[in-house]
């Protein structure tokens, strides 16, 4: 599967236990979305644009109304990154 940039570093950020979190608009609609990695950063990478990109490749997923999470299917499609903890 090809995915961009932008794409594999929110893929990359959810993967390590970050959310997408959602804001709705008088229609019912997402309106804004913001990425947040684990530790409480916003990424700035995450725009609608790519939040509807990942959603249509079913690579992240939401349940019940909780924050959007990183499924299966997304997992396997991040590539590996070297994290420097």
């Amino acid at each position: 599967m090809n995915i961009s940039k932008c794409e594999q570093r929110v893929l990359h950020a959810l993967a390590q236990g970050g959310r997408i979190e959602y804001a709705r608009d008088a229609k019912g609609k997402i309106a804004t979305v913001d990425c947040f990695s684990r530790d409480g950063f916003r990424l700035a990478d995450c725009t609608l644009a790519i939040f509807t990109r990942l959603r249509q490749r079913r690579l992240i997923r939401s349940q019940g109304g909780r924050p959007y999470r990183i499924t299966r299917e997304g997992l396997g499609a991040v590539r590996a990154q070297f994290d420097n903890r």
